[in-house]
């Protein structure tokens, strides 16, 4: 691991393989380990990057609102990494895409993994089942104080969220730990208790998006995009990606069934031949 100072913060990251750039973006619900199998897949025909967001993995905390499309360009900048293959998985790809329409000439494609998106508001019943599956894992009064930022959480507490959370999200519905292999179920469950220890112990960081998010400007990326969906997921997750995929022009969509939130964690390889084909590498 790496650490670079972008002006405004220290991020963590790490950098192999020469040749075109790729960079690697993580979701929300992970760091930048849910990239291993593609980082070193693609090391050996690309220069390839990986990095932690601000107040995740190895980078600093950061206290009040992160504008991540900004890091990742400055990230780039720090490493003179003039023109990229952006590759972005959750709210990773949604950093992706605003960083594609923030600096066009510095993108060269983008594959977004399951992907959010600026400007999208999730369905009310989609919201009240992600509320009541965190009130299951932990009381109101404890996730107040922990909300607030600089707590000291119960274990237990990290340990239950992180198991409700990748239930939900990475899993998805009507699945269980067992439809996932094992190594990548504990994956899974290390980066979100870690994540959940961190966020809670840590100052409160929120994202700030862009004033004219990516949802009302996607016919606007000219970049080539790989759409990937996993067939797992929540239908309103679903959804995002098929926003994708139908408003880029000439967007291609991948659909992997059997398959939840972070497929490079699940299915790894199938996700690494999908990126290589995209890329015309192999």
């Amino acid at each position: 691991m790496a650490m670079i100072d972008t002006g405004d913060t220290r991020l963590a990251y790490d950098e192999a393989g020469s040749g075109p750039a790729i960079v690697f973006v993580h979701a929300g619900v992970g760091d930048r380990r849910m990239w291993d199998h593609q980082f070193a897949a693609f090391s050996r025909t690309h220069r390839v990057v990986r990095y932690d967001w601000r107040g995740h993995g190895g980078s600093a905390d950061h206290e009040g609102p992160v504008t991540h499309h900004e890091d990742l360009l400055a990230l780039m900048d720090g490493l003179g990494i003039g023109r990229a293959t952006l590759v972005g998985a959750s709210y990773g790809g949604a950093c992706c895409a605003d960083a594609a329409l923030a600096a066009p000439d510095r993108v060269e494609s983008l594959a977004l993994v399951c992907p959010g998106l600026s400007g999208h508001e999730w369905p009310e019943v989609f919201v009240r089942e992600s509320r009541k599956m965190v009130l299951a894992a932990v009381p109101h009064e404890r996730l107040e104080v922990y909300a607030a930022g600089r707590a000291e959480p119960d274990p237990a507490d990290v340990a239950a969220m992180a198991q409700a959370q990748a239930r939900f999200m990475v899993l998805g519905p009507g699945r269980d730990p067992e439809d996932m292999p094992p190594e990548a179920w504990d994956t899974v469950l290390l980066m979100l208790r870690e994540l959940f220890a961190r966020r809670w112990s840590g100052p409160a960081l929120t994202t700030r998006w862009p004033g004219r998010p990516s949802k009302e400007r996607l016919g606007e990326i000219a970049a080539p995009a790989l759409v990937v969906k996993g067939l797992s997921e929540p239908g309103p997750v679903r959804e995002v990606a098929d926003l994708y995929a139908e408003g880029i022009p000439g967007a291609r969509l991948l659909e992997m069934p059997e398959t939840g939130h972070l497929p490079s964690v699940e299915r790894p390889a199938e996700l690494t031949a999908a990126l290589a084909d995209f890329l015309g590498v192999s």
